[in-house]
């Protein structure tokens, strides 16, 4: 059966479609850092978060159909970005970790730094666990209130405060175990 491009029901299909491309470039338009900020607070690596910025976003994009609530674009791109990021930090960790048995340099071997303490907070905070993480980049890192991370994460406020807290008892002790001396 061919299908008549002039008929009603067409049109009705490409203007549907056309209206689909219109809200995502504007979302799209709004978040225009968002993934980027969120990959490079996992990353620490300006081209990693870049790739994985653009990998979210395509994946977003080819989702976004499906995608009910398209009030919670903001959360769901969060989610995506930071479940990309993740999985190039262990892919990364993984090459690391096997240049290093055949005895070659790791380009990610960390150097003796002046800053230290910068340091020593950013491996704090990777060592968080996922959802005190997620919490602390969004409310210390990214600037978002308490009430917007809530909004975000699509959890009470209470949580978020609970998270944050948890987050930072934490990063005190890997703080001093890494440190006793401070």
């Amino acid at each position: 059966m061919m299908y008549d491009v002039a008929n009603p029901l067409g049109e009705t299909l490409r203007n549907v479609r056309d209206d689909v491309e219109r809200e995502f470039e504007r979302l799209l338009a709004e978040t225009s850092t968002l993934a980027f900020r969120i990959a490079y607070s996992v990353l620490r690596q300006r081209e990693d978060a870049e790739d994985v910025a653009q990998e979210a976003y395509i994946k977003a994009h080819r989702s976004f159909r499906r995608l009910r609530d398209r009030d919670r674009f903001r959360t769901w791109l969060i989610r995506i970005t930071w479940r990309l990021a993740l999985d190039r930090q262990r892919a990364n960790r993984r090459r690391v970790a096997r240049e290093d048995t055949h005895g070659r340099a790791s380009e990610f071997a960390t150097p003796a730094v002046p800053h230290e303490r910068s340091r020593e907070i950013l491996q704090a905070v990777d060592g968080l666990p996922e959802k005190l993480r997620l919490t602390l980049v969004l409310a210390a890192i990214e600037g978002y209130d308490i009430r917007e991370v809530a909004q975000l994460l699509h959890v009470p406020e209470g949580t978020v405060k609970s998270r944050l807290f948890l987050a930072r008892e934490q990063m005190k002790e890997i703080l001093k175990c890494a440190n006793p001396s401070r």
